[in-house]
């Protein structure tokens, strides 16, 4: 697996601290991009939370999940939460070392008493002796949060930094452009009110079943209020796999008011769902992998959008008219750049695979934020996508109408086209019959397909 080292630097180690006004909460930033360019330590906000408590635990749960693996928990895992300020809303994201989880803290608005926020991506720095800090707050006291320095340590950071290096594999990267496109096929299946939540959440088991990781996927639907187990996955049904890993929403069920969960249309297969609990002024979401011995990295939901260059051209243009709204409205986008509004949201998901948009499922909608990592390499380093330009560079393609050959090593594999459709006779079809994205050939065909369509159009 690829992977490099993230270093991150903070001017000190994020504290819960009294104060005048009373307690304060101090997140600092890492390096991170802005509407200024990139900044050793941005500021996004300082005011007071209107529900301290809940934004503790909720911050909690994100922590929880980034120091998390909830498959081969033997290997160490942690990376600081990801915060982006999109101006009305403050978003804490983090990912889980399996690459299974993904968990977003959304805090409105009114959950930051009406104040605005900056705008901008970067990293918090969530150690130990504040995580146990903010544990033990249990009242609602007027709680001060600052993300980013005050103005005193702007003149003083050439003092002592705390730096982390953690491993940050190519895994990760992709992982967060799959739950983005994963969580954009969803729609709300059910909704439960707080009693029903905390009685259904709290039935579920908070360690794996002894040999169970990838035996098969486990349905719920709704039913009288509440969800109930199914062995049909009927189209209303919603995927739970592993449901032990949504062990980390424990920590806010005496604030939630509503459940939510998203899923995609039950065909049979695994897939991927959302479990949104709705706090005051606040939103926590766990999204999982189809499986919890599989991570989101091998979906391969992106792939499609990857293959083609006018999708890295519409993405450039795309790119340049974002501006950390917590709300892209596509065909603004596309009446702004004169794209369709299918090539836009296409240049989207592309986006996505380089940490500059995530989908926020509550309001149906995408969000500007920029990863502040070398988020790039994920398309690189993408193992089908860097073995089908290969095919593709070396001739190993031939077209024949709405079929084609490819040639790799000493085998032989035909692709066939149906519709807007790929098939072909490779084991991976076989197995996973598109539902995991399209195998290195059938993307090496959409390569080669493509250019011949703009070499005879440019005759």
């Amino acid at each position: 697996m690829t992977r490099s080292v993230q270093a991150l630097t903070y001017a000190r180690p994020s504290a819960l601290a009294s104060s005048q006004v009373g307690p304060s909460l101090g997140l600092e930033t890492a390096g991170g991009l802005t509407p200024r360019g990139a900044e050793a330590h941005p500021r996004f906000f300082a005011g007071f939370l209107s529900d301290p408590r809940t934004a503790a635990r909720g911050l909690l749960a994100v922590a929880d999940v980034a120091a998390a693996r909830y498959y081969q928990r033997t290997l160490p895992a942690s990376l600081d939460p990801v915060v982006t300020g999109n101006g009305d809303r403050l978003r804490f994201e983090s990912f889980s070392g399996c690459c299974g989880v993904y968990a977003r803290l959304d805090v409105l608005q009114g959950g930051l008493g009406g104040q605005e926020t900056g705008h901008g991506t970067t990293n918090v720095d969530v150690n130990a002796p504040l995580r146990e800090a903010l544990s033990r707050i249990t009242a609602d006291d007027p709680l001060h949060l600052r993300v980013g320095p005050d103005e005193l340590a702007v003149t003083t950071l050439d003092g002592p930094v705390v730096e982390k290096k953690v491993p940050l594999p190519d895994r990760w990267l992709r992982g967060f452009a799959e739950a983005q496109v994963a969580s954009a096929g969803s729609d709300l299946r059910a909704e439960l009110t707080a009693a029903q939540a905390v009685a259904f959440l709290r039935s579920l088991p908070r360690t794996p079943s002894s040999g169970n990781a990838g035996r098969g996927a486990r349905w719920v639907v709704a039913s009288g209020g509440s969800l109930r187990p199914t062995t049909r996955p009927v189209p209303s049904a919603v995927c739970l796999p592993g449901p032990e890993r949504l062990v980390a929403l424990q920590r806010v069920l005496r604030e939630a008011t509503a459940l939510r969960v998203y899923g995609p249309v039950a065909d049979g297969a695994a897939a991927a769902s959302a479990w949104e609990v709705v706090l005051p002024g606040m939103r926590l979401t766990l999204t999982l992998s189809p499986d919890s011995a599989r991570g989101f990295s091998g979906e391969g939901g992106v792939l499609e959008a990857l293959a083609t260059e006018d999708a890295a051209a519409d993405a450039e243009l795309v790119s340049v008219l974002l501006a950390w709204e917590p709300r892209i409205e596509p065909a603004s986008l596309a009446e702004q750049s004169g794209l369709s509004v299918e090539r836009v949201r296409a240049a989207l998901t592309r986006l996505g695979t380089a940490g500059r948009v995530g989908y926020d499922l509550a309001d149906a909608a995408y969000f500007h934020r920029e990863l502040p990592y070398d988020a790039d390499r994920a398309e690189r380093h993408n193992p089908r996508l860097v073995a089908a330009r290969r095919l593709a560079g070396e001739g190993a393609v031939s077209l024949d109408g709405a079929r084609a050959t490819v040639v790799s090593g000493d085998r032989r594999y035909q692709v066939r086209e149906s519709g807007s459709a790929l098939s072909c006779t490779c084991q991976w079809w076989a197995d996973y019959r598109g539902r995991r994205g399209p195998c290195k050939h059938a993307l090496a065909v959409r390569m080669v397909h493509r250019g011949a369509t703009v070499a005879g159009g440019a005759r």
